[in-house]
Parts: C-alpha cells; structure tokens; sequence
C-alpha cells in the first residue's frame, strides 16, 4: 500500500482504491496556513498519480472543514510578487482537485468559510453534514474569492443567487445549499464518513479508464472559463491583499 505523510494533512487508504484527504488542523478549525495550502495541492497531486487510488475523499478533523484564513497565522504580502506566490498557492490547490483525473467526494463537516467554501465547492460530489455551514467573507473583508468559483458558482445556482453568496457573505445551512445545487447530498452527522465511503467505494469499483474520461470531458468542457476565472480572480485578490484596508479588516475579523 503506498502511503504518503504530509505536515497538516493524514492522507490514508481506507477501502479497495479509495483514498481519504483529512485536513488535520483541527485546534485551528483547519484554517488556512500557507502549509495546509501547499499540502493540499501537495496530497491531491500524490493520490492524483497513485495507481492504487481510484476515488479521493476530502474531508477535514475535528470541528469544521475548513474555516477559511488562519487569523492567528496570517503573513500578509508586503509586495506584489509576494501576493501573486501566495494567490497562484491557492489556485494550485483548486487546480488540483478539479483537473485531477481522479473524482473527488467532499465530505463536508462543520464550518466552510472562505477558501474552504471554495474547495468544497471544487468536489465532483460535495456531501455535506446536516449540520455543516458555509459563507464567503471575502468582499467584506476587500479581498475576493479564488477556487474558480466566479465560474462554478453562477454554474450551480444562477447569476442571482450567485450574486447573493458573493456579494453578501450571507452564511448557508446545509439543507439551504442542497437546495440550490451546491450541496449533492445531506445527511446527519454521524453518517457523513459511511456515506462517502460509499460513494467512493461505488466510483472506485467503476472503470478506470472511462471514469476519468468523464471527469475530464466534463471538466474539459468548461476548461476555458475555469482557467479564465482562476486567472482574474488572482488579479482581483492580489489587487486586494496589496491594499492597506485589507490587513485592518483582517485582524479586525
């Protein structure tokens, strides 16, 4: 059995070709440091190439999935090349679940925030626990969104109401997400891990050859304004991070 170890992620196999990504920071809700970002992308690219794994699970330990920024280790970009290192960081990560050839099936347990909303959002089948929350605080805080979610986002629920997510930082209950579209399914708490699993065990079993082709057509398929919106919204965060306002909101959060 390959295995791989990484700083803030357990990446393990739990089943006949599935592979479980469990952010594992959990006594900071899983928030984003620059470790957990490059990890990421890092364990996705790992199980992406391992010929054992067939299906990913990406979940997170303990409380949340992810809670967005890590306040408490937050560096702030001083310059632009800075900013835009750190921002193509992020993107890599969305990259990596997204153009992976494997599928992925988010298991979305507590809080989703920021980035996190994000990465949920970038699973091919996003399983969310009933009680799992999430919301976009980038406008508010001068920043923008990243995770190519200026494209999927509109996709799943609509111009409007993609409008609302981004616009606002309205904060969404599970069931509100299932019903426009962001949630595939939702299911107690207690059988969020059992029901991906599942999911996973059944896309495992499934031919290789032609469950990654379908990933990539479907994806393909939208290729063009996935990467033209990963490209602009790096300009439009980068744009934010270099504003002063931007470091006051923050610590302000």
């Amino acid at each position: 059995m390959t295995t791989f170890t990484y700083e803030t992620i357990r990446s393990e196999m739990t089943g006949d070709g599935v592979r479980t990504i469990c952010l594992n920071r959990p006594h900071a809700m899983n928030a984003m440091n620059r470790r957990l970002i490059d990890d990421v992308s890092l364990a996705l690219d790992d199980a992406n190439r391992d010929p054992q794994t067939r299906a990913i699970i990406f979940t997170g330990e303990g409380r949340a999935f992810c809670a967005g920024d890590d306040r408490h280790e937050h560096v702030h970009p001083e310059t632009e090349e800075e900013a835009r290192e750190l921002v193509d960081a992020i993107q890599r990560a969305t990259v990596a679940i997204v153009f992976g050839a494997k599928p992925v099936i988010g298991a979305i347990n507590g809080w989703a925030v920021g980035g996190g909303f994000e990465w949920a959002i970038n699973c091919d089948f996003p399983i969310w626990a009933e009680s799992a929350r999430g919301f976009f605080p980038e406008v508010s805080l001068n920043l923008f969104v990243t995770g190519a979610v200026t494209s999927i986002l509109p996709a799943l629920v609509g111009p409007l109401k993609a409008r609302e997510m981004l616009f606002l930082g309205q904060r969404y209950s599970a069931e509100e997400l299932r019903e426009v579209g962001v949630a595939w399914k939702v299911v107690p708490d207690d059988s969020l891990l059992a029901e991906a699993g599942a999911v996973a065990a059944q896309l495992a079993s499934l031919p290789p050859l032609s469950t990654r082709a379908m990933k990539r057509v479907l994806n393909q398929a939208t290729a063009g304004g996935l990467h033209q919106a990963l490209q602009l919204e790096t300009e439009a965060t980068v744009a934010g991070f270099l504003d002063p306002e931007t470091t006051r909101l923050l610590k302000d959060f």
